[in-house]
């Protein structure tokens, strides 16, 4: 059973005040990622936690993750 429905996500609306909003309930201390607002929240519209055969959480990885473009 999923947690929540395929458009049930928290930042489903997007930008507030021009600046994207975080996930609530979820952190994120990879400062590398794209998403990531540089206050340990995620900025991206949803998230994709797996793989599907993990069996506890050091065999997860956030497949959401996508690198910081550096200037």
């Amino acid at each position: 059973m999923a947690l929540f429905g395929q458009n049930e996500y928290f930042n489903v609306d997007g930008n507030v005040d021009g600046r994207p909003q975080h996930i609530r309930g979820i952190v994120c201390d990879v400062a590398s990622c794209a998403y990531h607002d540089g206050d340990s929240y995620c900025t991206a519209r949803r998230i994709r936690v797996g793989p599907v055969s993990a069996s506890n959480s050091t065999q997860t990885l956030c497949a959401t993750y996508k690198p910081r473009e550096l200037y």
